[in-house]
């Protein structure tokens, strides 16, 4: 391991005595002085790659297209080239859990017998400084395995099962666009990205490699394979520096964005000696054509988020070009998220919505996928009953190269083609979800139950991103109102009024139910489309 100089990195508004209690055991001086390193080396260029969107973003709005890049044709052309083999740890993830990286979560995501757990310290994250630091300390616990937890309101106490039922950790940092604002050099916030990879890699991959693991990593919200090979970078100069072999680190990237689902071989291209695979979500995709096409009218207007399942034209496309993408270059395909909460006091109402969740992942098992993702322990045995079913004893089926699938650029973006129109009730059930959300992860919650649904950021993102498209677009209901701002306000008064009298004065009070309130109308409908709402958010988390 390289010999760390003094770190400059300053830790800034954290008030005397609210510092995280175990705070100085992750800020040691050889961690903060590699997080610098990392600052210093590749903050720059992550600025200017953000710059990049922004330039990408203003030729999105005068074409209203996408293609596949002629640049980079001859690495889609090249038969010959394929990600490095999965580590035994990576090789079957027929079950994914995801969720947060606190105490009780991550004993029971390690438990739950799916095969991997996404740890993260991203959308189902609110980033309050306890959450980072305490997110990372309870992951070295678990390693340590001196983690417990006992629920004060339950009085029931969890533990870790032995380790060889236990999940193996994926953990996801946050995206490029936010910085960490307690760590800074010369006044400038470290990216919160290189934060959560910094702390997370510096204190665990020897540690990882000893369990006979590795540091693994999903990286989200990426928009391109410039920004793909900016991970690359990082993680050979992360090898380096703590002395451990190149190809250690394996990252998976979520396709969450519609450029990135132009670029999805150059992506493994640029990270394949550190590549494990692609994942396939859909809020934040669903999201990103929102954002970037936004001036391109009706026809790429979208019905209420219900309705755009992973059976519509373009999102079939968008799944069928994933998996044929990861298999022809050896790399897993992971598919979305079941966000659905068993309700056990609902049977009839449970096993409707099981049934559901079972014909999805029937469906991504058919389709070649090779695992898939829950929000819920209980709907582990659910999904990994369906991948058993297609794939037996086998870790995968990367065999499936599914050649009968031909995507096009123009199938990509056919949002017109999903016979589907946006409803008062769908603007009513965004404005309704996006102010929940928002009020608890103002409150430092990520990861919240929804009328039934585990929702994090991305549930935000899509809610206000249509409020603001059908406003935009003057969208005319099937009972005759417009959207328009004064509705989205109106609708917004109603519900915070609902809200307060359903909740009482003192906890309404006690809440941030007036600034939820107040964040979903400005991100809704100010003409300035906010990039992330994250962002004028994060200025508000205490």
């Amino acid at each position: 391991m390289s010999t760390p100089a003094p770190s400059p990195l300053a830790i800034v508004d954290v008030a005397p005595g609210r510092a995280p209690a175990r705070q100085d055991e992750i800020l040691t001086e050889a961690a903060l002085a590699f997080v610098a390193e990392l600052h210093r080396r590749f903050t720059p260029r992550r600025d200017e790659l953000l710059a990049r969107r922004d330039a990408r973003r203003a030729e999105i709005a005068r074409t209203s297209t996408l293609d596949f890049l002629p640049e980079t044709a001859h690495i889609r052309a090249d038969d010959s080239w394929r990600v490095a083999p999965a580590p035994a740890p990576l090789d079957d993830r027929r079950v994914e859990i995801t969720g947060p990286t606190d105490r009780k979560m991550t004993i029971n995501a390690l438990n739950s017998g799916a095969k991997v757990w996404l740890a993260d310290f991203e959308d189902a994250s609110a980033p309050t400084w306890q959450n980072v630091i305490d997110g990372q300390v309870n992951l070295i616990d678990a390693y340590e395995r001196r983690i417990d937890f006992t629920d004060p309101s339950s009085g029931k106490s969890y533990a870790l099962k032995p380790a060889e039922e236990l999940a193996t950790v994926v953990v996801r940092p946050r995206g490029w666009h936010l910085d960490e604002r307690h760590l800074q050099l010369d006044g400038t916030p470290v990216p919160g990205a290189l934060v959560d990879f910094g702390l997370y890699f510096f204190h665990n991959a020897q540690r990882l490699l000893d369990l006979g693991k590795g540091p693994y990593f999903y990286l989200p919200k990426t928009e391109s394979h410039l920004e793909a090979r900016l991970w690359n970078e990082i993680f050979v100069f992360a090898q380096d520096y703590v002395g451990i072999a190149q190809g250690t680190i394996r990252a998976t990237v979520l396709i969450e964005t519609i450029t990135a689902a132009y670029e999805m071989e150059e992506i493994l291209y640029e990270l394949r000696d550190h590549a494990s695979g692609l994942n396939a979500g859909r809020w934040d995709y669903l999201f990103s054509i929102v954002k970037n096409f936004r001036d391109g009218g009706e026809k790429f207007v979208l019905p209420d988020r219900n309705a755009v399942t992973m059976t519509a034209p373009f999102m079939r496309a968008y799944t069928e070009l994933l998996v044929r993408t990861c298999h022809k270059r050896g790399a897993h395909a992971i598919g979305g998220m079941a966000a659905f909460i068993p309700n056990r006091r609902d049977p009839e109402a449970n096993e409707k919505a099981l049934a559901k969740v079972r014909a999805d992942k029937d469906r991504e098992a058919g389709d070649g996928f090779d695992g898939s993702w829950v929000a819920h322990p209980d709907l582990v045995p659910v999904a990994r009953a369906c991948f058993d079913a297609v794939l037996g004893d086998k870790p995968h089926q990367k065999d499936r190269l599914r050649e009968d699938v031909s995507v096009t650029a123009a199938d990509l973006i056919a949002i017109d083609s999903l016979d589907a129109r946006p409803t008062y009730q769908g603007l009513v059930d965004a404005v309704r979800v996006g102010t929940r959300y928002i009020e608890a992860w103002l409150r430092g919650l990520g990861a919240v139950a929804i009328f039934g649904l585990m929702e994090d950021a991305a549930t935000a993102e899509i809610s206000r991103s249509q409020i603001w498209q059908w406003v935009d677009a003057g969208v005319v209901f099937e009972n005759g109102e417009k959207a328009t701002a004064d509705l989205v306000r109106k609708i917004a008064d109603e519900e915070l009024a609902a809200i307060r009298a359903d909740l009482g004065d003192a906890a309404f009070t006690a809440g941030a139910w007036q600034q939820a309130h107040d964040l979903l109308l400005k991100v809704s409908l100010d003409t300035d489309y906010a990039a992330f709402l994250t962002l004028p958010a994060y200025e508000l988390l205490d």
